[in-house]
C-alpha cells in the first residue's frame, strides 16, 4: 500500500509539472508575454515572440497530423505523435529566458542552452507518464530549441527599460491562474488526423473502425 501511495505522489508530482506546457496555460501565457513586450516598447521582441511561438506550436500542428496518418509507413523512426508539450515548453520558457541574452553569438547559445534545458525537463516528464516514445520528444525539442534559437536571434537589441518584474510577474500569474487545466488538444488532433482528406487516405488499414471504438489518450 505505502509503494502505491509512492508511485501515485510521484505520477502526480510528474503531472503538475507537465501540466505547465499544456495549451491550457502556454497560450494564455504567451498572449499576456506579447502583450507586455508591447506595452515595454519592445515591438520587435513582441513581433518575434508572436512569430516563433506561433511558429512552433504550427509546425508540431502540421508534424503531429501527418505522424499520426501516415507514421505507420515508417515505423524505423520510432515516432508516434511529436511532443507537443516538449516544444511548447522549450519555445515558450526558453523562448522567454533567452530574452535576457544580448544578439550576440554567446547569446544565441544562451537561447539553445535554455531551450535545451527546458525541453529535457519537460520531455522527461512526457516519458516518464508513458505519453510519448524517445523520438517524439528528441522531434519536440529539436523544432521548440529552433524556435527559441529563432527568437534571440530575430528579438534584435533589448529596450533599455526593465523588462524582467513585470514579465516575470505577469508569466508567475498566468501560471498560477491556469495550471491543471487542459485543453485536450491531442485528441482532436488525432480525429482531425484521421477525418481530413488527404491524411485519412494514409491511415492504416482498419485504423478508422478502431478508433471509432477506442478513446485516445490526451498527449
Amino acid at each position: 500500500m505505502l509503494a502505491q501511495e509512492r508511485a501515485a505522489n510521484r505520477v502526480g508530482g510528474v503531472t503538475f509539472l507537465t501540466d505547465f506546457a499544456d495549451q491550457a496555460v502556454v497560450l494564455p501565457l504567451a498572449a499576456i508575454v506579447f502583450l507586455l513586450l508591447l506595452q515595454l516598447g519592445w515591438r520587435r521582441g513582441a513581433v518575434s515572440w508572436a512569430a516563433c511561438v506561433a511558429g512552433v506550436l504550427g509546425s508540431m500542428l502540421v508534424l503531429k497530423l501527418v505522424v499520426l496518418a501516415c507514421g505507420w509507413r515508417v515505423p524505423w523512426t520510432g515516432l508516434s505523435s511529436p511532443s507537443g508539450h516538449t516544444a511548447a515548453s522549450a519555445v515558450v520558457y526558453g523562448g522567454l529566458l533567452s530574452l535576457l541574452a544580448a544578439p550576440s553569438a554567446a547569446g544565441t547559445l544562451f537561447a539553445a542552452l535554455a531551450g535545451g534545458c527546458v525541453a529535457l525537463a519537460f520531455g522527461l516528464t512526457r516519458l516518464a507518464l508513458h505519453l510519448h516514445t524517445v523520438s517524439d520528444v528528441v522531434f519536440g525539442a529539436v523544432v521548440g530549441v529552433t524556435g527559441a534559437v529563432a527568437m534571440r536571434r530575430l528579438a534584435g537589441q533589448r529596450p533599455r527599460r526593465a523588462l524582467w518584474p513585470r514579465l516575470t510577474i505577469g508569466a508567475l500569474v498566468v501560471m498560477a491562474v491556469f495550471q491543471g487545466r487542459r485543453l485536450e488538444a491531442e485528441t482532436r488532433i488525432r480525429r482531425l488526423a484521421l477525418d481530413v482528406w488527404p491524411l485519412s487516405a494514409c491511415v492504416e488499414p482498419g485504423r478508422l473502425h478502431a478508433a471509432q471504438e477506442s478513446p485516445f489518450e490526451p498527449r
